[in-house]
């Protein structure tokens, strides 16, 4: 027969137990709805931006004499205003696109040597010289380059344009100097330790069970990483490579030094020439009046639509891998 004590003591129970379900069921409402009001916010401060960048482009756009997306001429400060970013959004691209392709091999390769074959005294020192490359200033890679790489490479730069100079990148006559394959090379070395640290994480998450599984059935170590690493880590090595392109397309003091500014486009990137939108902004916005100003905000609207769809389209990329994540 149950005692009154023992009545009350699972009262007692039951009410505590009521009391901290209550508590943890307000903590995951505070929780969610914190995380919410982040997300919110995080797309109200992207709203803000773009609306203030369209906002301060009108008066130029409007003053433009000029055709804005297929001009490559940039007098913003002339009467009347000419301006146009074709120019700018193909140097950006171009030279973007160039320093991944030269950076991810490298990054990638760098990250399997660390996390699969390198001893781990070994790893961890390459580890820490890898990422620190990521903490030097963009100034620092922009002056190595104008004073180093601008003036040591030119053996290479006529090495490719001997050898590769039946492929229009790499034709010329005058190569060498300031041109947008230098502007690539600091550009990748710059991206290259933030692709080689999410690509090295990533690696580091691949199931024990797969790899085990994989060195079971008699495969070599490289067969092991082709079969299981590989195909688990492809969606974060397509993050890694979209972050290191945001950074390659938004870049300012380092490609501002290494490039000289030649008007038009050309397809030649040996040669010396090029210009970007952040570079542009930089060189040009201390002496800009209002609507010169007004027209590097509108190049810079460019640049931030260009950076979205980027972002948006490895977003793409990645939920298609998602039986990886």
């Amino acid at each position: 027969m149950t005692s009154i004590d023992d009545v009350r003591t699972r009262a007692v129970g039951a009410q505590r137990q009521r009391r901290a379900m209550s508590t943890g069921r307000r903590g995951d409402r505070i929780f969610s709805g914190a995380a919410l009001g982040s997300g919110v916010f995080v797309l109200v401060i992207m709203a803000a931006i773009a609306l203030f960048l369209v906002w301060k482009a009108v008066p130029a756009l409007r003053a433009n004499e000029a055709n804005f997306f297929t001009t490559t001429e940039w007098n913003a400060n002339g009467d009347p205003p000419r301006f146009g970013v074709a120019q700018l959004a193909f140097g950006t691209v171009m030279s973007a696109a160039m320093a991944l392709v030269m950076a991810t091999p490298v990054a990638i390769g760098i990250a399997l040597f660390i996390g699969f074959y390198a001893p781990r005294r070994l790893a961890e020192g390459l580890g820490f010289v890898v990422d620190l490359l990521a903490a030097v200033p963009s100034i620092i890679y922009g002056l190595w380059g104008l004073h180093f790489l601008v003036t040591n490479s030119q053996g290479v730069v006529e090495f490719l344009n001997g050898t590769l100079g039946w492929i229009p990148l790499f034709a010329g006559d005058a190569v060498g100097g300031q041109s947008l394959f230098i502007g690539s090379v600091v550009l990748a070395i710059m991206i290259l330790p933030i692709i080689s640290s999410i690509t090295r994480e990533v690696f580091l998450q691949v199931p024990t069970a797969h790899i085990e599984a994989a060195q079971a059935l008699g495969a070599t170590r490289w067969e092991t990483i082709r079969l299981s690493v590989l195909p688990y880590g492809r969606s974060g090595m397509i993050s890694a490579m979209m972050l290191g392109l945001g950074r390659a397309l938004g870049e300012t003091v380092a490609i501002a030094l290494v490039l000289s500014t030649v008007a038009g486009i050309n397809w030649q990137v040996l040669e010396p020439g090029g210009n970007t939108f952040a570079a542009n902004i930089v060189r040009t916005f201390g002496e800009s009046g209002e609507i010169g100003r007004s027209a590097l905000i509108a190049s810079g609207l460019v640049l931030f639509v260009i950076t979205m769809v980027v972002n948006m389209a490895a977003r793409a990329i990645v939920a298609r891998r998602k039986e990886f994540v």
